[in-house]
């Protein structure tokens, strides 16, 4: 049997033919095998749930905010998310905080 390669989105290794194209069961993501895939860039919360943009996520931990007295609380509710490459994974708006980066370890999605 001609072994498919594992999804290149969530790397499931339940990938199947569908006509021209290999779709992933666990995650939907489609793609040609014959064209180039270009580097997709992965982005899991702290239970190991892949993340998109505009998700909304939650803090799991106290966050300081270096430069200033200001702590994101646990708890705190973060909408409308947008994934970035870098340590600081997140960019957000917070509400009482303004603008900031997150990284992908401290927040779970709702």
């Amino acid at each position: 049997m001609d072994q498919l390669p594992n999804c290149p989105k969530c790397n499931s290794e339940y990938t199947y033919n569908d006509g021209s194209l290999l779709v992933c069961p666990e995650c939907a993501y489609e793609w040609n095998p014959e064209e180039e895939q270009e580097e997709i860039n992965i982005v899991k919360d702290a239970n190991g749930n892949i993340l998109q943009d505009g998700d909304t996520v939650t803090v799991i931990k106290d966050l300081k905010i270096k430069g200033t007295s200001l702590v994101v609380k646990v708890g705190t509710k973060v909408k409308n998310i947008r994934l970035t490459d870098g340590d600081h994974n997140i960019d957000c708006k917070i509400d009482g905080i303004g603008a900031m980066g997150l990284k992908s370890e401290f927040v779970k999605k709702i």
